[in-house]
């Protein structure tokens, strides 16, 4: 019989299911897998050789009350439990579908006890003491070895082509150590490698964003495979191994056209002074460089981080979190940064991330963005006071000043300086969109956002929002089309599903709508402006009662928690209960609901925007004041 001991690991094949870390590995090594596919995962193991039916299936990842479409749940979840398995439909050798009927685990399985799992990568708990200090002190040497693989990388490129562009893509660093507390610092050596490329030449030397590139972690695609997709000049790729107490990272440098190795540099960081080898690392490549690279530019690269080992290990821990873009990782990225500052208290990077986790917390968490606006801006103005010239920096004020200050020149202001401070930061470039949007200004937002899909091709969240200013301009087609090609670079994300199912309403296409409105709310783990945007199709449909139901929960839950005002209006606004609508909008602008943003432009409240009551609301939010 199959094993039934959460304690034990299962074992087929090259993959290890560790039910109590939550984790699958393979060959040592973390398999990234969402939540629901984990669970199924975990089910058509526990479950081996047994047929399981579509509703087993169901009731087990969504339960009895909630409404699943199997093509797109359960169909959704095999597909990536096959990818995360490496395994075929057509010829499985681990899930076989069994037409009609369900699925069935067909691989053979071992038990290995467990004493003591490891902790899961998505969610690394904050450890009570730090890694051993020798460790650490390699580890914080990564700030500036990121430096030495920027500056030695770009003066090779100069060296061979001085006045011709180049398009390079940093691959993910691989963790070779097997050790799956290493995940964090692998992916953190990706993002700041890219960042710190984006920054010696952007006229001639253009970086692919960091979403982009951490897709091809663990990918079985061919280097020219990568590079005609990303229609790349140059690929980097790193790795990263742990030996005693010190660290080895490696990096080489393909030509796509003809596969070649043209640079490659071992380091072994194992110095106690962070600032010592950034000055010897410094002073012997600007020999190369000198007369390209200005020292402003150098002096930016240099100081990106801390010369605190603690902090920077904590800062990459909490941007390891913050870039799953959930609740739960939210706040922890948080304690993570806050205790970064704590020991370094001028470091600008986790300010900025401080500031950006809790101003997108309204958005992402339904959470007061009272409770928020104080410590966001605090932790802005730290960011700005730490280093002003930290494109970062600028880019939270930006974020504060557009979702809680309401200050739409502020933000512009702020979005275009952090891009001129790093033209790679795709991030800028989205939110200045955002709020070009926002101001009607929807030609210079569409411009905007072509810019940063450029940069981060592979990001859902640039296509997503891609839509949201496409159905701001009610240029409802293209809005469907960036919202299934969000979809398509990640179909887990419940945000590409809401961007399609308010353009298939618009389009007059109510029952799509609901469905993908189903589908975001499964994917978000109950975010009430999916409940929101169900209430408002539903009323649409003509189904009032199930509209009145979902108004009915959205206040029961106001009584429990907070839940943004706006979310209720929209529903009375579908429902055309118009005073009722007002009302929520009023408290609304008393709880400064983040989401009265949408209200300048959003087709969904055309109707309204004649009433005096509407175009006083807009005022008083602020939201007319232009740019001096």
């Amino acid at each position: 019989m199959p094993t039934t001991d959460s304690r034990e690991t299962l074992r087929f094949g090259e993959f290890e299911l560790d039910r109590a870390a939550y984790q699958l590995r393979r060959n040592g090594r973390p398999v990234r897998l969402e939540r629901q596919p984990m669970d199924l995962l975990i089910l058509l193991v526990e479950r081996r050789a047994q047929l399981l039916s579509h509703g087993e299936i169901v009731d087990r990842l969504w339960g009895k009350d909630v409404f699943v479409d199997v093509e797109t749940g359960v169909h959704t979840a095999i597909r990536k439990v096959r990818q995360a398995l490496r395994d075929s439909a057509e010829s499985p050798t681990c899930v076989e579908t069994v037409p009609g009927k369900g699925y069935r685990f067909i691989a053979p399985v071992e038990s290995v006890p467990t004493s003591e799992p490891p902790a899961a990568v998505a969610a690394p708990a904050v450890p009570e003491a730090p890694p051993r200090r020798a460790t650490r002190r390699a580890w914080s040497l990564a700030g500036g070895l990121l430096v030495a693989l920027a500056l030695a990388v770009g003066a090779w490129l100069w060296s061979r082509a001085p006045a011709a562009p180049s398009r390079v893509a940093v691959l993910p660093f691989e963790n070779l150590s097997g050790d799956p507390e290493l995940e964090y610092l692998a992916d953190g050596l990706t993002e700041e490698t890219i960042a710190s490329f984006g920054q010696i030449d952007p006229d001639r030397l253009s970086v692919i964003g960091r979403t982009s590139m951490l897709a091809y972690k663990h990918t079985r695609k061919s280097l020219a495979e990568i590079g005609r997709e990303l229609s790349a000049d140059y690929l980097m790729e790193g790795s990263i191994r742990a030996e005693g107490t010190g660290l080895r990272i490696t990096s080489r440098l393909v030509r796509v056209r003809d596969q070649t190795q043209v640079w490659s540099a071992p380091f072994e960081p194992q110095r106690t002074s962070v600032l010592g080898l950034q000055k010897e690392i410094s002073t012997a490549i600007a020999e190369q460089i000198q007369l390209r690279l200005s020292p402003e530019r150098l002096d930016a690269l240099a100081r990106r981080h801390t010369r605190n080992a603690d902090a920077y290990d904590l800062y990459l821990r909490g941007r390891f979190l913050w870039n799953q873009l959930k609740p739960e990782t939210n706040s922890r990225a948080i304690e993570y940064y806050e205790r970064a500052i704590a020991l370094d208290p001028d470091y600008a990077l986790a300010w900025s991330g401080i500031a950006n986790a809790l101003a997108a917390s309204p958005i992402n968490s339904d959470v007061p963005p009272l409770q928020v606006a104080a410590r966001a801006r605090e932790a802005g103005a730290r960011a700005v006071r730490a280093d002003a010239r930290l494109a970062e920096a600028q880019t939270s004020l930006g974020i504060i000043a557009f979702y809680l200050d309401w200050d739409w020149p502020a933000a512009v202001a702020a979005f275009r300086r952090a891009i001129a401070l790093d033209p790679g930061y795709d991030l800028a470039h989205r939110y200045l969109a955002h709020v070009l949007s926002q101001m009607g200004r929807h030609d210079e937002a569409q411009a905007t956002v072509v810019r940063a899909r450029v940069l981060d091709p592979f990001s859902a969240m640039n296509h997503a929002m891609s839509s949201q200013f496409a159905f701001q301009a009610r240029d409802y087609a293209a809005a469907v089309r960036h919202a299934r090609q969000a979809i398509v670079v990640d179909p887990g994300f419940w945000i590409g599903h809401v961007e399609l199912g308010q353009a298939e309403e618009l389009l007059d296409k109510p029952d799509a709508a609901f469905e993908q409105f189903q589908e975001a709310a499964r994917l978000s783990s109950g975010n009430t402006k999916t409940m929101a945007f169900r209430g408002h199709v539903l009323a649409r449909l003509g189904r009032t009662a199930e509209a009145r139901d979902i108004l009915r929960t959205l206040e029961s839950l106001s009584g429990e928690r907070y839940v943004p005002p706006y979310s209720i209006a929209l529903v009375q606004a579908g429902l055309g209960e118009r005073e009722a609508a007002f009302a929520s909008l009023d408290r609304a602008y008393e709880a400064r609901d983040i989401h009265l943003v949408f209200l300048p432009v959003d087709p969904k409240w055309d109707a309204y925007r004649s009433d005096p009551r509407f175009i006083a609301l807009i005022e008083r939010c602020g939201f007319t004041k232009r740019e001096p």
